[in-house]
């Protein structure tokens, strides 16, 4: 069994209990998902399945988007509503001041990573030093933000909600302490929900009773999104049966002997039968194989 599960991860869970209880359901190990959920947020999981596992470190579409809702008046220690409150302040807030400040916020800024988080500093968990109440020094990182729009928001209880769409790596209760901190009234995120994650939407998700529901039915196979829409920014390039077995068996392909739907580094390459293989990268007039998705067997 090959393919794509795309999760809706209720609250509570992190996204590896997701991937255990799975385990339990599926019967099977090899599992992996892509992009790391908090157990406050929601929504959008994608969860690979067999040999689909191979793709979660190549996926050409990155982006994520989310629906934060958020709190001002007070900062926490986690920079959510589950933490511990270190400040509080009096300053009030209008609707036209957080929509001013937005656009700073914006396309490509800088964000320092949150002490309780899952980054490595000197070969510890960042989430592990804060427990036991100590603070180091992070280096910023750099994120895109293609869209920040407020949804919601009342003045009179200083809560309200905003979309992000934006690159991977991004801290959204971080984005929400920054413009709590840069309107002077500290902020907070009080929940979360992943509304998409690499070109799959809350559409395409399934729960857990709905898995189980079907593996009962035998029909599971049902629920699999193929692997190969994970790829489809690439063009599809199909191989005749002589090409298809020399690709498989690892076979540099002269592109002139090639039909190629379009000129680009990256393919999506099919076998005569119609096989998702993987992806191909194009070389000094050659295609050779970039990542095999097949383990043996069709990936899709």
């Amino acid at each position: 069994m090959n393919g794509i599960l795309c999760m809706y991860k209720p609250e509570g869970f992190t996204s590896f209990d997701v991937i255990a209880k799975l385990r339990g359901i599926l019967r099977m190990r090899r599992l992996g998902h892509a992009g790391t959920l908090d157990p406050m947020a929601t929504g959008v999981l994608p969860v690979f399945v067999g040999g689909a596992t191979r793709a979660c470190d190549i996926l050409p579409n990155q982006e994520k988007s989310y629906l934060a809702r958020f709190a001002l008046g007070y900062e926490t220690d986690t920079q959510d509503s589950t933490g511990t409150v270190t400040n509080r302040y009096d300053r009030q807030v209008t609707r036209q001041q957080m929509l001013e400040l937005l656009p700073r916020f914006t396309g490509q800024i800088s964000q320092i990573p949150p002490m309780y988080s899952a980054v490595s500093v000197d070969g510890r968990r960042l989430y592990e030093l804060a427990r036991q109440g100590v603070e180091v020094e992070r280096k910023p990182r750099t994120i895109t933000m293609d869209r920040l729009e407020l949804r919601q928001f009342d003045e009179a209880s200083q809560t309200g909600a905003l979309f992000l769409a934006c690159s991977k790596g991004t801290y959204v209760r971080t984005i929400l302490h920054d413009l709590g901190r840069a309107l002077g009234c500290g902020g907070v995120m009080t929940g979360l929900e992943r509304q998409s994650s690499c070109g799959l939407t809350l559409e395409d998700c399934v729960t857990f009773a709905q898995v189980e529901a079907a593996r009962d039915a035998g029909r599971l196979s049902e629920l699999l999104l193929p692997v190969d829409r994970m790829f489809a920014a690439y063009p599809a390039l199909h191989l005749n049966p002589a090409q298809s077995r020399m690709y498989r068996n690892g076979v540099k392909l002269s592109l002139d002997r090639l039909t190629l739907p379009e000129q680009s580094e990256k393919y999506r390459i099919y076998g005569d039968t119609g096989c998702f293989f993987g992806i191909g990268r194009t070389e000094e007039g050659l295609l050779r194989v970039d990542k095999n998705l097949t383990a043996g067997e069709d990936a899709s």
